[in-house]
């Protein structure tokens, strides 16, 4: 997968693993890990689907309904990718903390859904339930943050209530941010990720 890769100044700080919006790059999000993450390395991977020449990292059917059989073979495709990514840059997979943002949160919490102590913790901007009616591993060690606008024409307020309902009945420890807008990521709910981040992975 096209990636990037940019070594942080703290080799025991988590590596963030940045996943783009719809028509981004794995360069987006690398402005969004230095506000939160500055001392950390950060890994941003470039969705391998196109549409309508836009990344993405899976095929959707519609605005809002996902291609699941998709879904599931890119998830498995993005967690290979991460096993190849720790072996070339010699990192611990069980240090990795994801950022995603629109459909690169999907995919981030697909991987939460499918993938054991995939990640060390997750920062969810406004995303989607990626699936729906599965058995979802122990998450007890992996607290999350979910961003989300009460004014989200795309993630409405009630489908992230069911996204944080699923992922605390899973155990993982929910903060949930709410801003008054819309689908678009403001400086005050990345402000909030920052300290949510600060709480839990730094120092």
């Amino acid at each position: 997968m096209k990636h990037v890769f940019r070594q942080g100044s703290d080799p025991n700080a988590p590596v963030m693993v940045l996943f783009h919006g719809t028509g981004g790059t794995e360069h987006d999000l690398l402005p969004l890990a230095q506000s939160i993450a500055p001392t950390s390395s950060v890994l941003g991977i470039r969705g391998n689907v196109s549409e309508n020449g836009m990344n993405r990292y899976f095929r959707r059917l519609a605005e809002g309904v996902f291609d699941e059989e998709d879904l599931i073979l890119r998830t498995q495709e993005v967690k290979d990718f991460l096993d190849l990514a720790a072996a070339d840059y010699a990192l611990d997979h069980r240090n990795f903390v994801a950022i995603g943002y629109s459909n690169g949160a999907n995919i981030a919490g697909s991987l939460l859904f499918h993938v054991q102590d995939v990640f060390r913790g997750a920062i969810l901007h406004h995303p989607m339930v990626p699936l729906r009616g599965l058995q979802l591993p122990d998450l007890s060690a992996i607290p999350c943050f979910i961003g989300a606008g009460r004014n989200d024409p795309l993630c409405t307020p009630q489908e992230t209530e069911e996204l944080e309902g699923l992922l605390s009945g899973a155990g993982a420890p929910v903060t949930l941010h709410w801003e008054n807008a819309g689908h678009q990521l403001t400086k005050t709910e990345v402000a909030a990720a920052a300290v949510w981040y600060n709480s839990h992975f730094a120092g």
